[in-house]
This record gives structure tokens, sequence and C-alpha cells, in this order.
């Protein structure tokens, strides 16, 4: 009897860490979507051909200065090894550093306080699980009156609205999902929507086009206006774009958003594909 119940008990503890093996591999592998989805890779890895994955070092201009995108491998000293779940999120949600410093917006934190918790979990487990990376951060090289960090605690009263998006009751399923990966988790009107002189996209003209896209690039309206912006193509036109880069002229896109289509769009499913492509056909 006591061998049985000691079988018994060995059985359900074995049972109990294969379903945690199990849940923890599900988190990395979902993580890694999300890595793709939040658009990491473009900006946190210097170069395709030299640069470690994830080890940051690329540059960002901006008419604030350059800023450069930093190590996000778990390594201890020089990336984020050391953070814990809830320094995590509140990096994505309050713009905030482990050790209570603002994070500049070219950290698209504004963007990515929408992302839910449970998202940003998953995420940490894929990053946690890959090989650490020793890349010291460049600093930023900034014009003098953006270097004091805490002037980004006004810029966030202005500009930021921490909180995980919460999903409209009025909406379809499909455009809710749209929602959150265009707002928040791809963060489109970072790059898409024109910005003030304090350097914050115009909620007045989201994804309306932005003549001073980075690294030079003039970022095209993509609204549902059929002039301005992509209001003739087709559901189904935007999907197809987002998954090989191809315009319903046959022309293939080019610039930064190539990088988008390699890193990003290209690896989403195609139910999230067509969630966008729904939700950009609502925006005028």
């Amino acid at each position: 009897m006591r061998h049985a119940a000691a079988l018994a008990l060995l059985l359900a503890l074995t049972a109990g860490g294969a379903a945690g093996d199990d849940a923890a591999d599900d988190a990395v592998a979902r993580g890694e979507y999300l890595l793709h989805a939040g658009g990491c890779i473009s900006c946190h890895q210097a170069s395709k051909e030299k640069a470690a994955p994830l080890s940051g070092g690329r540059a960002l201009d901006t008419p604030f200065g350059r800023f450069f995108a930093p190590n996000i491998t778990p390594d201890v000293e020089t990336g984020i090894g050391g953070w814990s779940e809830r320094e995590f999120i509140a990096a994505f949600r309050h713009g905030r550093s482990p050790g209570g410093a603002n994070y500049y917006p070219a950290f698209p934190y504004p963007a990515y306080t929408g992302m839910t918790d449970d998202d940003l979990i998953a995420l940490k487990a894929y990053l946690d699980s890959l090989e650490p990376v020793s890349q010291p951060n460049r600093p930023h090289q900034l014009t003098w009156y953006v270097r004091w960090r805490a002037a980004v605690g006004a810029w966030n009263a202005l500009y930021l609205k921490a909180g995980a998006f919460e999903p409209d009751p009025n909406l379809s399923e499909s455009v809710n999902r749209g929602v959150y990966l265009v707002k928040h988790l791809g963060h489109c009107g970072e790059c898409h929507s024109p910005r003030n002189r304090l350097g914050a996209p115009r909620a007045d003209a989201f994804l309306a086009g932005n003549p001073d896209g980075p690294e030079g690039d003039v970022v095209p309206n993509i609204t549902n206006d059929e002039e301005a912006g992509i209001g003739e193509w087709t559901e189904d036109d935007i999907a197809f774009f987002l998954e090989i880069g191809m315009l319903p002229d046959g022309d293939f896109t080019g610039a930064s958003m190539s990088e988008v289509i390699d890193h990003n769009t290209s690896r989403l499913s195609a139910e999230d594909r067509l969630a966008i492509a729904a939700f950009l056909k609502s925006v005028d």
C-alpha cells in the first residue's frame, strides 16, 4: 500500500514537472512571436552581417540627436539579465528603468504601454532564453536641452497614457486585435504619424504619414483615405503587402519598411495580418 502511494505521488510530481516545462516552452515560443510582432530586431541589432542578435548599438537619428538601441540579451552586466518581471513590465508600461530613471521615448514605450502583462512576461521569457552577449551600450549623442532625463517626466505627463489595452466591445474581435497590433505591439504610429515640436506623434494625424521619418525616410499615409492613403487597397491587398512587401501595382517596398516586412509582419500569422488590415480600413 505504501509503495503504491509513493508511486502515485512520484507520478503526480513527474506529471506536474512535465506540465510546467510545457508551459515554460509555450511562453518562450509565444515570446519569440511577440518579439517579431513588436519589431524588436529592427532596432536592437546593429547590422545584419556582424552584430550578435539583439545586442544593441543601432543608431536612430532624430531632431533631438542620435540614440543608440541598447543590448537586450540576458547578459547581467551589459544587457537585461538581472531584470525582474516587475522591472521589465515597468520599462514598457511606464518608460522607467530598474534604477528608476526615465527612458527617452525613442524607445516606443508610449505605444508599448498597451501590451498586456501576459505578453510582456512571455516576451521576457523568450529574451531570457537567449545566449547572453557582453556588449556595452553606447551613450546617446543628444542636443544639450534633452540631456536632462528628468525632463522626460514632464513629457510623460503630457503624452504618456499608461495602461494595458482593453478591447472595445463595439468592435469585432478581429478589429480589436488589429488595434492592439497596430497601436501597441507593432507601434506603427511611431513612424507613420507626424510629430509635434516636442517629438510626440500627433494624435490628430494618426497614421497620416511622416515627412521626417527614421533615417530620413518619408513615411507614407496608411489611413483609409483614398487619395492620400491606402483607401483603394483591399484588406487582402494590405495583408499580402505585409506578408511579402508587394504593393497592389506589383512594385515592392524599400527603405526601412523592407526591414519591417522581413523581421516583423512576414513573421505574423495570416490571421494577424488580416486583423491589421481590418483595423487600417477603419482609420479615416
